[in-house]
Parts: C-alpha cells; structure tokens; sequence
C-alpha cells in the first residue's frame, strides 16, 4: 500500500515542499556517500551529512512562514499547533543527524540505540497522530 501525498502531509505534518526538500537531500546525501567511498579521505561524514542540515534548516524557515501566514490570517490555535509539532520534530530530526555523525566520526561512547532514540519518539508521535486522524 503506497500512501498519497495527502496522507504523508496529514501524518507527518509535512508539506510537499519539506518532503520534496528531503527527498533531494537524501539523493545528494546518496551521491556524496558513493563519492565518499571512490575518493577516501576527500569527503567526510560531515560533508556527506551537510545537505541532510542545510534541508532541517530550509524546512525550519519554512515553518516559520507558514506559522506567521497562518497567525496573520487570525488561525492562531492552528498556527501554534503547527509550529510546535514541526519544530519538535526537526529537533527531533537533526538530534538524530547530529548523534549519528558523531557516532560514525569521534567514535563517542553512544550505543546506537541511544542515536536511534530520537526516531523512536518521532515513531511514537506519529503513530499516536495516526490514530487522531
């Protein structure tokens, strides 16, 4: 069963764009790895993970805006609602991004169920806005 894009944005609370935004990031993230395996020692986990960030961050201003469009044009329960459970999520989100390259590069001390943590409470807040909707 293949979802539509109206479901993923009702579940994961996404727009197209930001979901468009990932997906590119994922493709060059994708490239960067396979480059990363021909020419080692020239790219970096971190350089690898740099579209991963840049799209968090695209997404966070456009949260943003939709938060002030939506709070200008007098929804402001909805605006808040929102922002809250984006920003929550992309904090989510890169937490687990930024774990995952410390995990892969300094070598910390984090068993990969600790860096996995973040996915498992975003996992848990859309199933519980799955059975809302």
């Amino acid at each position: 069963m293949i979802l539509s894009v109206k479901e993923l944005t009702q579940w994961l609370g996404l727009t197209p764009f930001e979901i468009w935004l990932q997906l590119a990031a994922a493709l060059v993230f994708t490239i960067l790895m396979m480059l990363r395996d021909l020419f080692p020692g020239a790219i970096t986990c971190w350089h690898a993970m740099t579209p991963f960030f840049v799209s968090d961050a695209l997404s966070a201003y456009v949260c943003v805006i939709m938060l002030i469009r939506t709070y200008i044009d007098g929804w402001h329960k909805p605006a808040a609602m929102r922002a809250l459970w984006s920003f929550f999520v992309l904090s989510l989100m890169f937490t687990f991004k930024y774990l995952l390259v410390r995990k892969l590069t300094d070598n910390i001390g984090f068993e990969y169920s600790e860096v996995m943590a973040p996915l498992f409470v975003i996992l848990n807040m859309v199933m519980v806005r799955a059975c809302q909707l």
